[in-house]
Formats: structure tokens, C-alpha cells, sequence
């Protein structure tokens, strides 16, 4: 009885010890990390393109949770090789702080992530919860320079796209550039409503959608490659609505809340056309439930 005893409070100790271990390197990893998330964090709070970065990490954490007994009874196999990654990551933190770059600094992060798992658990468990963690990436917003390479074609799509959806509803329109000029007022094409905020919400939304529903990898990807069409079409519907709607109504109707109203309806179309678009891909091959515990 007193070897059991005994046997119980060391098992006890070692438990003990090893949540103050996690709590210790949580506290440290928040300590050098503090600044980068409270920036990103206020980011996704005032830059609409990135709300959905709220969501990201529940959705992350949720399928971890999900398919904890999959990588819970992954060998563990803990490598140095995760200590480079670990340096690897710091080095970037470094470098994106002195220079003033918060896609590194937050990238590095994700690569923290990464080199612990490696360190503490193994390869085999970060291929386990790969999914999770590389989705993560989608809460991180993309550097300033390459938002504006994608957010100015889209800009000029959807103006063309707009133009002539109102020619054929006999609405006249003239298009110079990211203008479109109506008898009684000029709509400005501006970053936000170029679609890139749709674009990237849909991605992220069709990425976990599909991996959620659909086991065929090919459907996946058919999924998310389908996005930038959508995103196009549906940004480009809402305009020509709000151009039609100004020309009949005036300014009004292009700015407040019902220039808010009418974003979030176009959305919710986009939305259901992502679960429409499913469905077609569905009757290709049938379809069965994805990554199931």
C-alpha cells in the first residue's frame, strides 16, 4: 500500500511540475510576443479586410480539440532540430521588430509554434496537427505591398464589371479607371471595395469548410480556387446594385449603413454560393465526411 501511495504522489509531482513547465514557457513565449499580438489583435479589430481574424484561432484550436486522440497517440519523438526552428523564429521576431515589418514578426510566431512541437513532441505530431496550425496563417494580415498588388486589378475589374452590368440595365455609366461616372454622382472603386476583404474571408471560409466536409483532396482545392471568381462576380454585383440604386435614389444610398447593409447581404449570397458550389462539386464522385476522429 505504501509503495502505491508512494507511486501515486511522484506520478502527482511529475503532473504538477509539468503544467508549471507549460505555464512558465507560455509566459515567457507571451512575454516576447505580447507587443507583436496586441497589435494584431488591434488590427483585426479596425481594418475590416481582417476581422475574421478573430475566428481563426477558435476555428484552429476547434479541430485541434477535434482530433486530439489522432495526435495524442502519435509516438512522441521530441528532436533538437526543433531548437533551430525555435532560433529560427526568434531571429525573425528580431529582425522584423528592428525593421519595423510586422508580417515577420508575426510570421514568426506560427515557426515558434512549429519549433516547440518539433522540440517537445517530434515530427510525426507536427504532421498530425499540421492542419491547425497552418491555418493559422490566414489571421495574419498580408504585408501592405502585396495587399495593394491584388486589391488594384480587382479594383478595375469589378469597375468594368460594374460598367457593364449597368449598361445592360440601360443605367449610363462612364468608366475612367477605378471611377465610375453616373449622371448624378461618381463612385469611387476604393481599396475596400475591390473585393480583396470578400476574397480573403471566402478563402479562409472555403479552406475550412472543405476540410471539414470534403475528403477529396482535388474538391478542396476546386473549392478554394473557385473563391476568386466568386469574390469577383459577387463584389462586382454589389456595385452595379449600388449604382443603380444611387442613379435612381442619389448619393445616399453609396455610403452609411445602407452601403454596410447591402456588403453584408452580398456576403451572405457569397456564402450560400460557397455551400452551392459544394453541392456541385458533391455529385462529382459523391461525397464523404472529411478528417473524422
Amino acid at each position: 500500500m505504501n509503495v502505491g501511495v508512494t507511486g501515486n504522489r511522484g506520478t502527482d509531482r511529475r503532473g504538477r511540475a509539468g503544467w508549471l513547465g507549460v505555464g512558465v514557457l507560455a509566459g515567457l513565449v507571451l512575454a516576447l510576443y505580447g507587443p507583436v499580438l496586441k497589435l494584431l489583435v488591434l488590427q483585426w479589430w479596425q481594418d475590416p479586410n481582417y476581422c475574421h481574424g478573430f475566428l481563426v484561432p477558435i476555428f484552429a484550436g476547434y479541430v485541434l480539440w477535434r482530433n486530439r486522440r489522432k495526435w495524442q497517440g502519435v509516438p512522441s519523438e521530441p528532436s533538437n532540430s526543433g531548437l533551430a526552428i525555435m532560433l529560427l523564429a526568434l531571429a525573425m521576431l528580431a529582425a522584423g521588430t528592428l525593421g519595423a515589418e510586422l508580417f515577420v514578426s508575426r510570421v514568426s510566431l506560427l515557426v515558434l509554434i512549429v519549433g516547440l512541437t518539433v522540440f517537445f513532441r517530434g515530427w510525426p505530431t507536427l504532421k498530425a496537427v499540421s492542419f491547425p496550425v497552418g491555418y493559422l496563417f490566414f489571421m495574419i494580415p498580408l504585408p501592405t505591398i502585396i495587399f495593394f498588388q491584388i486589391a488594384l486589378p480587382l479594383q478595375l475589374v469589378a469597375s468594368r464589371f460594374a460598367e457593364t452590368c449597368l449598361d445592360l440595365l440601360q443605367v449610363p455609366a462612364l468608366r475612367q479607371g477605378n471611377l465610375l461616372i453616373l449622371p448624378n454622382t461618381t463612385l469611387q472603386v476604393a481599396e475596400a471595395c475591390s473585393g480583396i476583404r470578400s476574397l480573403i474571408t471566402l478563402v479562409a471560409l472555403a479552406v475550412a469548410y472543405g476540410y471539414l466536409v470534403e475528403r477529396a483532396r482535388w474538391k478542396q482545392l476546386a473549392l478554394v480556387g473557385l473563391m476568386l471568381p466568386l469574390a469577383v462576380i459577387t463584389n462586382g454585383l454589389r456595385l452595379t446594385a449600388t449604382g443603380m440604386l444611387t442613379y435612381l435614389s442619389g448619393q445616399k444610398m453609396a455610403e452609411g449603413l445602407f452601403h454596410i447593409f447591402l456588403g453584408w447581404v452580398v456576403f451572405l449570397i457569397a456564402v450560400g454560393c460557397v455551400l452551392a458550389a459544394h453541392k456541385g462539386l458533391s455529385m462529382i464522385g459523391g461525397t464523404q465526411e472529411a478528417n473524422s476522429c
